[in-house]
C-alpha cells in the first residue's frame, strides 16, 4: 500500500479510522481484485447523500453491529464506490471529497475536475 497514489499523484493518505473505512477496513480507500465496487472515493457524507444512497438500496446510515458497522452520520468520512459518487453527482447530491485520500483509480469512473470541484480538507 505504500505505493498507492491519490488523484493528486502523491501518496494516498488515510481517509478515516472512526468509523473504520475502506474495502479492507484499514482506513484507506485502496482497491484490489476483490473490490468489485471500487471503493476509492474518500467522501465526507452529507444527509442528502445518505438519503440518496439509501433510496438506491445501499443504507449507510443504519448500524449493522453484526458487521461491526456503526452507521454513518453527516460529516463522517467514508470510502465510497466511484460509480455511486458519480451517480450522486449526476443527481445533484455528490458529497464533498478528500482528494488526498481518494485513490487515483477514481478517475477511471469520475472526472478529476468534478472531484476537484467538490474538494474539502479533512477535518
Amino acid at each position: 500500500m505504500a505505493d498507492a497514489k491519490n488523484v493528486l499523484g502523491t501518496n494516498l493518505e488515510i481517509c478515516c479510522t472512526s468509523p473504520m473505512t475502506g474495502f479492507y477496513r484499514d482506513g484507506f480507500c485502496t482497491t484490489g481484485g476483490q473490490d468489485m465496487g471500487m471503493h476509492v472515493v474518500c467522501a465526507q457524507v452529507t444527509a442528502e447523500f445518505l438519503e440518496f444512497t439509501k433510496s438506491l438500496g445501499n443504507d449507510l446510515s443504519t448500524p449493522f453491529p453484526e458487521y461491526n458497522f456503526p452507521g454513518l452520520k453527516p460529516g463522517d468520512c467514508w470510502c465510497l464506490c466511484a460509480a455511486r459518487w458519480q451517480e450522486a453527482l449526476e443527481a445533484g447530491v455528490a458529497p464533498p471529497v478528500v482528494l488526498s485520500a481518494t485513490h487515483a483509480r477514481a478517475v477511471e469512473v469520475c472526472n478529476l475536475e468534478d472531484l476537484q470541484k467538490h474538494a474539502v480538507t479533512k477535518k
